[in-house]
């Protein structure tokens, strides 16, 4: 039973030798394009951050001035990144961290 899905169609098929039919990739986000460690490393830092803060706590930021933290933060992280200061933390992963956040929250406003 269908629960309101479609399937989206471009109209565009490559066909296989053995007769196997898809879609085109065309116009389509590649995610696999993005290196599995970044992922693992970005992963890494949410873990992080659930086990001092607790799961998610960064998406009970509603004020803009708890979102504003995260743009904050973000630049903190930047400058000891690019100064290749304070390299015990992954400031690298701490930058993309606050600027997903920061997007992320503020187009929930």
């Amino acid at each position: 039973m269908s629960k309101g899905f479609v399937t989206k169609d471009s109209g565009k098929r490559k066909e296989w030798d053995s007769g196997f039919k898809r879609d085109t990739d065309d116009g389509k986000n590649r995610y696999d394009l993005i290196p599995v460690e970044m992922l693992d490393r970005l992963a890494g830092l949410y873990t992080r951050g659930m086990e001092k803060y607790g799961e998610d706590n960064w998406k009970l930021a509603n004020s803009d001035e708890e979102i504003e933290r995260f743009k904050q933060s973000a630049w903190r992280h930047f400058v000891d990144w690019q100064s290749n200061r304070n390299i015990e933390e992954d400031h690298a992963m701490a930058v993309v961290f606050n600027v997903f956040a920061y997007e992320y929250l503020k187009g929930k406003k």
